[in-house]
């Protein structure tokens, strides 16, 4: 296909598109102004209706990402097509390294990935995760025609799951010719190179009743460090200053000093002879990714064709592999509980007395600290002198490297049906699907606990109490910066741990729309309907090795990850209706009603019923007002219902009960009913890391949650300005009964107040027992003997958002070509998770952010076939800091964070008939991302001192694009 007709085929396949929703990007090679398709173009099936009569405008809104658009950001995978769009929060991307499942999310109105769909071609996906959230990276971007997304409901026609809306990518239909592209970018630091090629092949057969299309594409994203950028070079506190973790280099072990009077967790002398107060922390930040390395092979193939007329066979494949790689921070005892034998070979007389005095404080030995400090001759286990003292040790295991995560997805697809037209206005599909995927978690660098203690408890410095799997002893206890652990003993407990992720979905799945009669009761256009029945089975496991499924063994990971799965199937019928009611007279160019219903009868959850009602009224030609209300229920996934409980770690910088205190007889009180030792009141170690232990997992006892939206809206499309397209949609989503696990604040603001540092205790309050601590040394750090916070899922949540988006495209023919101008934004009005309001503000209770406002403004400049000139500015509102009510210690440019602007220049020529180029400059004037420290929200989002899902954090970067198409 030559490119004059690719290109006139694209526009004219869009132009429904264009005049339904006027919100297409449409900055192009070759900017004519906006026209109707012509009659021999196929029907095409807007996103959120199954009603194929492209006269017949629905009423949901639809935001759409065109094929320049698409050419314009070069994208490596398909979460940086949408991702920055107004509207959307920030998913799970390249930018989330701790915290990362290695998949790319996409997250609607920041009401969570899995109230959201992505199709293609309007067919569901496998899901990558147990959660029933599907991976961005295995969308074929080569063959993104484009891409819709519809917000604030499309249950009635999707499914349950399609709460805040769904994505669909469009494909290309009819490829013919060869297209092969490859794109190269690198930042302006030498770093993060990015390489994309794709080869595409396709042809018509048999007179063209049949087509066939092969695409084969690899992409490659190199690591950026955060060593590498200035702003996160040290983790920093809300204070301003350079701090760490406290699982640090010397060991920090559970001693007493002065006698025994005062105990806590105090760290090793520089001589590695006695245990002084804490004076070194560890800075884990350098290690931490800012951009998450991915390898990709993905291969996508599709055919059709027509049998005879009216049946049309049809069948796509597509698989992915997909590599990603996660680093952080050195592994380490991480302040769990060990057996710390006492004549362990590498204690001091000195060491030994501390450990032996706090430990008779706890009333460890019956015998007290004579009894532990003699317990140092013992020759063996079997020694009547034998004694082993329970303690804390917080012990960075430099000598092991960085921990390492390797996570290999495989996924594959495939689809296969017959479609065509019963009549000339009644057509069908019938498909099946069958998808797979396969996520493997490697860790490397971690560590095993059982291995540590193990190393612990030796004859003397070069042999094991028990020497088998080739144990030698470890030594925790020598001075200096932490070299002093043989390699040997590093090669004994540093062994990997693995689990994979298997999900299944198997779709049946048929449908039959057209239209009723040759006219509508009192119009020329005749009624539109979709009649269908769907099928879906999913399946999803867990199967862990020994070491990944048992709690406390991996060191470092937080939460285990047992072995466990579940399946559920769904049958479902739906209808919808598309009533046109007036259409050609005074004051009603046209009035039309919409109407959907869809009945799903889940394994898990019963019967439940999703519907929709809307219209769109057209007072005169140009001037549209739609609006439609939508009732939605989502069933809990596999992950939410049967994923074992096990504790992990959650984000929280301060704990009422550590540090020195102050404390009142009732703070006191509440600190030991959670389970801190008397002993240990105003000594209790800080959160670690600005992370505490957290306990949850699924609930096989959840019930389904309810969602009502609606949204009302205007589209202006003036036939006296021709090329202009106006659309405003205002949204109200609201989710009772949401599926929900607390946040840290939901239970520590009741139980202590909303000012943690200043506490004001409320003993009576329920959430307090949700609090459990260390046995030991009262912390919520710690290993299976610390719950921690206890946040389990429940249906108590309620999530509600409101808010307006709007876009204005206005495309100018001049004697040169044409200027194209393309503005996209939203106002969030209203953001409230779980009772919290979040529109502007930045906390671990409000992460991703939600700015109040956001816009992104593209500016073409089309001359005739020969460049494209494009800028993109990219702003987002100010925002505040949650607690910024609580400001002490606070640093206060920490509390807001300044609007940002960012510019992106693409410039895209033809170099001949059959070869372009396109060059860009992103964040063109190199704006740094806020430092607003490392501890105002969870490791997920806030690191490296900032939020690197909503800021960039490379800097100005440079990408270049060569297409060949023959």
């Amino acid at each position: 296909m030559s490119k004059t007709s690719k290109f006139s085929q694209l526009k004219a396949g869009a132009a429904p598109v264009v005049i339904g929703v006027a919100m297409l990007s449409t900055p192009a090679f070759a900017q004519d102004e906006l026209a109707e398709a012509s009659a021999s173009q196929p029907a095409i099936v807007v996103t959120g209706s199954r009603i194929t009569n492209p006269n017949l405008e629905q009423s949901s809104p639809i935001q759409v990402v065109g094929q320049d658009e698409i050419d314009l950001r070069q994208a490596t995978n398909a979460e940086e097509l949408i991702g920055e769009l107004p509207g959307i929060a920030p998913g799970i991307n390249n930018s989330v390294n701790n915290g990362s499942g290695g998949i790319a999310t996409l997250n609607l109105r920041n009401l969570g990935s899995t109230r959201n769909l992505i199709l293609l071609d309007g067919q569901r996906l496998v899901p990558a995760s147990l959660a029933s959230q599907t991976d961005l990276n295995i969308i074929p971007v080569a063959l993104i025609e484009r891409v819709e997304v519809v917000t604030g409901g499309a249950s009635s026609v999707y499914g349950a799951d399609a709460i805040t809306g769904v994505a669909n990518f469009i494909t290309r239909r009819d490829f013919e010719g060869v297209e092969a592209a490859v794109t190269y970018g690198i930042t302006e630091r030498g770093d993060g190179e990015r390489l994309r090629g794709d080869v595409t092949i396709g042809a018509n057969f048999a007179d063209g009743r049949g087509n066939a299309v092969l695409s084969i594409g690899y992409q490659q994203v190199d690591d950026v460090l955060q060593s590498n950028r200035l702003i996160s070079q040290n983790a920093i506190f809300v204070n301003g200053a350079a701090v760490g973790s406290g699982t640090a280099v010397p060991t920090r072990v559970t001693s007493s000093l002065d006698g025994g009077l005062t105990s806590g967790t105090n760290q090793l002398n520089p001589t590695g002879d006695a245990f002084i107060p804490t004076y070194t922390t560890f800075n884990y930040n350098p290690f931490n990714f800012f951009q998450t390395p991915l390898e990709r092979y993905n291969i996508y193939g599709s055919a059709r064709y027509e049998i005879t007329p009216g049946i049309e066979a049809y069948t796509r494949a597509m698989f992915t592999k997909t590599t990603v790689e996660l680093r952080l921070a050195p592994s380490g005892l991480f302040g769990d509980t060990w057996q710390l034998p006492l004549n362990n070979p590498f204690l001091t007389d000195a060491m030994r007395t501390q450990i032996c005095n706090a430990g008779t404080t706890a009333g460890q030995f019956a015998g007290g600290a004579a009894e532990c400090i003699a317990a140092g001759a013992a020759t063996d286990s079997n020694d009547p002198l034998y004694r082993e003292a329970a303690v804390t040790i917080n012990r960075r295991l430099v000598e092991m490297g960085p921990r390492n995560n390797t996570i290999i997805t495989n996924q594959f697809q495939v689809w296969t049906g017959l479609r065509g037209d019963l009549t000339d206005t009644l057509s069908y599909d019938v498909s099946a699907s069958y998808g797979e995927s396969q996520r493997t978690n490697t860790r490397t660098g971690w560590g095993l606990k059982s291995r540590v203690q193990n190393a612990l408890r030796a004859l003397d410095a070069n042999n094991c109490e028990d020497a088998s799997n080739g144990c030698f002893p470890v030594n925790l206890f020598g001075g200096g910066i932490g070299q002093n652990i043989d390699p040997r003993a590093v090669a004994y407990f540093n062994q990997p741990a693995a689990f994979t992720d298997s999900t299944s979905l198997a779709v049946v799945s048929a449908f039959l729309a057209g239209e009723l009669g040759e006219s509508g009761f009192f119009t020329e256009t005749p009624v539109g309907f979709s009649l269908g029945a769907e099928y879906r089975e999913y399946n999803a496991s867990r199967v862990s090795d020994i070491s990944a499924g048992t709690q406390d063994e991996v060191l470092g990971t937080g939460a285990p990850s047992p072995t466990f799965s579940g399946s559920y199937d769904v049958i479902e019928g739906y209808a919808e209706l598309i009533v046109p009611i007036l259409e050609d007279i005074p004051g009603f160019y046209s009035l039309t009603a919409e109407g959907g219903i869809r009945v799903s009868d889940y394994s898990n959850s019963g019967t439940s019923v999703t519907w929709k009602a809307g219209g769109s009224w057209e007072p005169f030609q140009g001037f549209r007002i739609r609006g439609i209300y939508q009732h939605s229920v989502r069933s809990p996934n596999i992950g939410e219902l049967f994923a074992p409980v096990t504790t992990g770690l959650t984000a929280l910088t301060v704990d009422p009960c550590a540090g020195p205190g102050p404390f009142s007889a009732a703070l006191t009180s509440i600190c030991i009913a959670q389970g801190a030792p008397a002993g240990t009141i105003g000594g209790i170690p800080v959160p670690s890391a600005a992370q505490v232990n957290a306990t949850g997992g699924g609930n096989p006892n959840l019930d389904v949650e309810k969602a009502d939206s609606f949204t009302l809206g205007v589209i202006v499309t003036p036939p006296q300005v021709p090329g202009l397209a106006v659309t405003v949609d205002y949204y109200n989503i609201e989710v009772t009964d949401a599926i929900t696990t607390l946040n840290p604040g939901d239970v520590l603001t009741p139980c202590f107040g909303p000012n943690l540092s200043a506490p004001t205790p409320n003993p009576a309050a329920p959430e307090c027992a949700l609090i459990q601590r260390n046995p030991l040394n009262g912390s919520l750090n710690g290993g299976g003997d610390t719950p921690g916070l206890i946040l389990q899922l429940t249906n108590a949540g309620t999530l509600e958002t409101s808010g307006i988006d709007f876009r204005v495209n206005y495309s100018l023919p001049v004697s040169f070509g044409s200027v194209n101008f393309d503005l996209n934004g939203n106002w969030t009005e209203k953001l409230v998770i779980l009772g919290r309001e979040c529109v502007g503000l930045y906390s671990n209770n409000c992460e991703p952010i939600t700015p109040e406002w956001a816009f992104n403004f593209r500016t073409t400049l089309s001359i005739d076939d020969l460049v494209d000139v494009s800028l993109l500015w990219r702003w987002t509102d100010g925002v505040e800091y949650e607690f910024a009510a609580t400001t002490t210690g606070i640093l206060p440019e920490y509390l807001a964070i300044d609007d940002a602007s960012y510019f992106d220049l693409s410039v895209r020529s033809n170099v001949s008939e059959n070869f372009d180029v396109t060059f860009s400059v992103n964040n063109l004037l190199d704006r740094d991302a806020p430092n607003v420290s490392g501890f105002i929200g969870s490791s997920t989002y806030n690191s490296g001192n900032t939020y690197p899902t909503t800021y960039d954090v490379l800097g100005r970067t440079y990408s270049v694009t060569g297409r060949v198409r023959f």
